[in-house]
């Protein structure tokens, strides 16, 4: 019989398992490590997560400034390119004025004659009122000579043709004066209740000055609008008409945020509410503050070029987006990071309140948007309208 070997005191220790308590203790924090992170996760969401809406589909958008001429023209000058910053007043475009200071130089000469002409109207009203009074004196003259000469015919004094005479004379006489009653009559007409200046002939003659005044202004295009010049499509030598796109003028400090959220996400969206964006160009390190403006009308689908028709047999369920508009309540953080149009963005949206109507309450009282160059360019019209008159009255009314 063989002996069997022995184990020494090291190599039984060796062999023994290891002890789990350690083991079931990392296990039994790892469990309450997890459960205190579940219930940590649920009151935040309960008391402040839920209460936020997030997506990122989300686009820069604002207003396009279309640059197109009102008369036409050939170019002549280019102003601003690509990129370039303008202000409301600088001259991007030029036409070739020569035709239209051919017609406003035409249109102030005719208004200087309608003037001149009207004048005249005014000098025929007095000479056909002196006419009147002169012709009154004829027939009186007429009437009494003829009186006379009735008496001196019953006496024999005069012969019966004598007396003819006298009658025709008076005949001649009223019928001149009717003649000059009746042109006082028309000349007054044309000038009635009326200055030189109110004058319809003159009224026409300042009309057709304006409308060239116009043209000729018209000719340089202006920048309605402060902004960034974008789509330069014209050049020099090209012949334009009225309506062609030639450039666009974005206004860049003016943007906003079109963020298409799903329809299950507005449930709790309310107008006025805030908002925090981050742009994909300058990452988490800008936040802008916004609000929302207002909540679309309908659903992408519902105004795109080919509505979806849903009464069909193969119809499928689909979440649809609707555009939410978020204006930036700061503006100086477009100035210090200013953002291109289409531009992606993260919007996220704080619903904790809800006081705030889903669609809007009132009528806008003020324009969206509007400039005031074109007013500008007919009140110089008007001005050169005064101008010539007050030129051409020589002291008279």
């Amino acid at each position: 019989m063989s002996a069997q070997p022995t184990l020494d005191s090291n190599e039984t220790k060796a062999a023994l398992p290891p002890p789990k308590k350690s083991r079931g203790f990392m296990l039994r924090l790892l469990g309450i490590v997890v459960l205190l992170a579940a219930i940590g996760w649920g009151l935040w969401y309960f008391f402040d997560g839920r209460w936020y809406e997030s997506t990122d589909d989300a686009y820069v958008n604002g207003n396009v400034v279309q640059i197109t001429p009102q008369v036409p023209g050939t170019v002549v000058s280019i102003g601003a390119d690509d990129g370039d910053l303008v202000h409301a007043g600088d001259v991007l475009v030029k036409l070739d004025p020569s035709d239209a200071d051919v017609a406003l130089a035409e249109a102030k000469a005719n208004l200087a004659l309608t003037v001149r002409k009207v004048r005249g109207l005014y000098s025929s009203v007095n000479g056909a009122q002196a006419d009147v009074a002169a012709r009154k004196t004829a027939v009186d003259k007429a009437r009494a000579d003829y009186n006379r000469r009735v008496a001196l015919a019953r006496s024999g004094a005069i012969s019966a043709e004598e007396l003819a005479h006298a009658s025709d004379a008076l005949t001649t006489a009223e019928s001149g004066l009717i003649t000059a009653q009746q042109q006082y009559q028309t000349s007054k007409v044309l000038v009635d209740d009326t200055v030189v200046a109110s004058h319809p002939d003159v009224q026409v003659a300042a009309a057709r000055l304006r409308a060239a005044y116009l043209a000729d202004a018209r000719a340089t295009l202006l920048a309605p609008v402060d902004g960034y010049v974008a789509k330069r499509t014209v050049q020099v030598g090209q012949r334009v008409q009225p309506g062609t796109p030639l450039m666009a003028v974005v206004p860049l400090h003016g943007v906003w945020i079109d963020a298409n959220f799903k329809e299950t996400q507005l449930t709790d969206m309310r107008i006025g509410q805030p908002v925090e964006i981050e742009s994909d160009v300058y990452g988490g390190s800008v936040k802008y503050k916004g609000k929302v403006e207002s909540l679309g009308i309908g659903t992408g689908s519902a105004f795109s070029l080919l509505p979806a028709q849903n009464a069909t047999g193969n119809w499928i369920k689909i979440v649809q987006r609707i555009p939410v508009r978020v204006v930036f309540t700061d503006p100086a953080q477009l100035d210090k990071h200013p953002l291109r149009l289409g531009m992606s963005l993260n919007v996220d949206v704080s619903l904790h309140d809800q006081n705030g109507p889903t669609l809007a309450q009132q009528a806008p009282t003020q324009p969206a948007f509007s400039t005031d160059i074109y007013q500008q360019q007919l009140a110089h019209a008007d001005t050169a309208i005064k101008e010539i008159i007050h030129a051409n009255m020589a002291g008279n009314k």
